[in-house]
């Protein structure tokens, strides 16, 4: 079954690669959404696919690339979206 969620990254996330990371690991994954940086320094990706697969990408979320320091994230549920890429808004 497909979902949507949305997990949102805190810590140092801006500035070390978050986004290209997580798109390359959603789209190895065969997820589609998005990820972007926000004002307070966060990153929030809304991502669709299948639970497994969605609790991979949170799992990995919570370490990131090399150069992320991860604090904390939070994940909540959205409503379903089908999108047909994963792709990096600015």
């Amino acid at each position: 079954m497909k979902k949507t969620k949305r997990i949102k990254v805190f810590g140092e996330v801006q500035g070390v690669n978050f986004r290209a990371a997580t798109q390359k690991e959603a789209r190895e994954l065969g997820l589609g959404g998005y990820v972007k940086n926000m004002p307070d320094g966060s990153v929030l990706i809304e991502v669709s696919g299948d639970e497994t697969k969605l609790e991979r990408l949170a799992g990995w979320c919570r370490q990131g690339p090399p150069a992320a320091d991860v604090t904390d994230i939070e994940t909540s549920a959205a409503t379903y979206r089908e999108f047909s890429d994963f792709t990096i808004r600015y």
